[in-house]
């Protein structure tokens, strides 16, 4: 449905359906392309624990998907947020389940919200569009990278445009099911996932080389649980003003060096699961998945030699929106 100007003032809803966590965002917009955010919620969802290997998403994701529905449906009804303003997106776990037609069929039946499976390329799309809006991209090229549980999508741009976009079926609960055998990870298992990285890493290897990024983009995610960690080594207790109740950064942009971040992957690759937990800013919903996050971010940097990680608290959702809003 294409966004007219005597909707202005009607509140519209995003929910971004991801492997690992359900987002949604309630808006109204302000002007052409523009909003007003009015309500932002997260559930972990996990769909691809236990299926996502398997090309299905399991009875006891359905049952985690369809609670956390029931919560994004109150919302929306509180809101008031009319059926006809309301986009759902879903990413790597439905586009790969077999089921996942079944699935979004019921989700119309309980909810009568309309799913849309969006491509990879669309997704790494809309990333651009929601980072972009969040901070300034500068005309030096950047490698933005988003870290989903099903796919990784990686996009080489500047505030002008993409030169490049890849999304890539190499998400952090394929690679944790694949790569992480023990706990603590081994040195062996890590050696194993960047041999497997290097493999899948061709085609971004030629972009980078061809596009010369200097600084890497990290959008929401495990960057947000970084962030999170980095700020309370920096600021102590005060780092909680710019954290939500999810561990989502209320801060557009965070900078973070890559010292710190060679300390804290350190912490977190050396610590098993209940020493992770204890890590101040440990989001405990990403204390596994961390693990690989880490280690994918660890081998992008030094492999392209990249300087400052800066990191957006705006991704897919509020691309979406952007897009939407602009046509």
């Amino acid at each position: 449905m294409n966004i007219s100007f005597k909707m202005i003032n009607n509140r519209v809803a995003v929910i971004d359906l991801g492997t690992n966590t359900f987002n949604l965002l309630i808006a109204e917009p302000t002007d052409q392309g523009k909003f007003e955010a009015i309500h932002r919620e997260q559930f972990v969802v996990k769909i691809g624990e236990g299926g996502i290997s398997k090309g299905l998403i399991n009875e006891e994701a359905q049952k985690r998907l369809f609670r956390a529905l029931d919560l994004i449906y109150k919302a929306l009804q509180l809101y008031k947020v009319k059926e006809q303003s309301i986009w759902g997106l879903a990413t790597s776990a439905f586009r790969n389940a077999r089921n996942a037609r079944e699935i979004i069929s019921e989700i119309k039946r309980n909810y009568g919200i309309s799913i849309e499976i969006i491509s990879g390329d669309q997704e790494a799309e809309y990333i651009y569009y929601g980072v972009r809006n969040a901070l300034d991209l500068g005309e030096q090229n950047s490698l933005l990278i988003d870290i989903g549980g099903g796919s990784v999508e990686f996009i080489i741009c500047n505030r002008r445009k993409i030169h490049w976009k890849r999304s890539i079926e190499i998400g952090v609960q394929r690679l944790m099911d694949q790569y992480m055998r023990t706990d603590p990870i081994s040195d062996l298992d890590i050696q194993r996932l960047e041999i497997y990285l290097e493999s899948r890493f061709v085609e971004l290897s030629a972009a980078v080389f061809n596009y010369s990024p200097k600084h890497l983009i990290g959008s929401a995610g495990a960057f947000e649980t970084l962030s999170a960690i980095d700020l309370f080594r920096q600021e102590g207790e005060k780092a909680q003003e710019y954290i939500d109740k999810n561990h989502q950064l209320l801060l557009p942009e965070y900078e973070l060096l890559i010292d710190e971040f060679h300390y804290i992957y350190q912490q977190i690759v050396c610590k098993e699961r209940v020493q992770r937990l204890t890590i101040p800013g440990m989001a405990d919903f990403r204390v596994d998945m961390i693990v690989p996050a880490t280690c994918l971010i660890k081998f992008v940097i030094e492999r392209y030699e990249l300087e400052l990680i800066r990191v957006s608290g705006y991704a897919l959702k509020e691309g979406f929106l952007v897009w939407k809003l602009g046509e």
